[in-house]
């Protein structure tokens, strides 16, 4: 790994619960693997998807939304469902989250060999 692609922008640390994002979910979606393109374009277009991966198992991908509440996750849903390519998403709400994101940890066993 290039030592210019290891420090990732500020942005990572806006909380989105102080922007009145508290929700957070994590929606696995199936994918029409002839349009991933597509797919990308309309994830991108949606600014309360804030990361997504490709996946092993049933899902393609696994999108991390954020959304002000429920209905507003509805909303996000219904558009994510719209995007030509997404054939069907499950979505899972998280409850609270137990372990931040800490590469602090994995920079101190570098560290420290």
């Amino acid at each position: 790994m290039a030592a210019e692609d290891a420090l990732k922008p500020f942005s990572r640390r806006v909380d989105p619960a102080a922007l009145g994002y508290g929700l957070v979910a994590f929606m696995s979606l199936t994918m029409s693997q002839a349009e991933p393109e597509s797919v990308h374009e309309g994830l991108l277009a949606l600014p309360e998807v804030v990361e997504v991966h490709y996946t092993t198992g049933d899902a393609d991908l696994l999108a991390n939304v954020v959304a002000k509440d429920t209905t507003d996750l509805h909303r996000i849903t219904k558009a994510i469902l719209a995007i030509d390519g997404v054939d069907r998403t499950s979505t899972a709400i998280s409850l609270a989250e137990v372990i931040r994101y800490r590469p602090r940890s994995l920079l101190h066993r570098l560290a420290n060999g």
